[in-house]
């Protein structure tokens, strides 16, 4: 992207189909920073304006960080920007641990299933 005759560089850019919209991703070693949501914000709001087909909702952006800084991203608000954030491992977690958290993840998607087919049986 070349904005005010300055080079910017995305590292990844998909369209979600479900969603109907661009996905926008930077990657970013060691802890989360404030400075990042703006630099994100400019990428969504140049993706908005020259990217953008008709029929599309507005870009998200999603920030990778190997760490997160909690209080940092829930002052900054970012949901209300169409960003996200999420932390990526460096290292596998001991097998103990994905055990753990594979079983916790099936038993949600259970409850979240089990939920949606009450709402639909509601609904009949």
């Amino acid at each position: 992207m070349i904005i005010d005759e300055e080079d910017f560089k995305l590292d990844l850019l998909f369209f979600h189909r479900k969603l109907k919209r661009l996905i926008a991703i930077d990657l970013k070693l060691g802890k989360f920073k404030a400075e990042y949501k703006g630099k994100m914000e400019l990428y969504l709001r140049w993706l908005e304006k020259y990217e953008m087909q008709s029929g599309e909702e507005k870009p998200l952006g999603l920030i990778l960080c190997a760490e997160g800084n909690t209080e940092q991203i829930e002052l900054l608000q970012l949901e209300q920007s169409g960003i996200r954030t999420a932390e990526y491992l460096t290292e596998l977690p001991d097998k103990q641990m994905l055990k753990q958290k594979l079983h916790t993840t099936i038993e949600l998607s259970r409850k979240r299933l089990e939920n949606k087919m009450e709402d639909l049986k509601k609904t009949l």
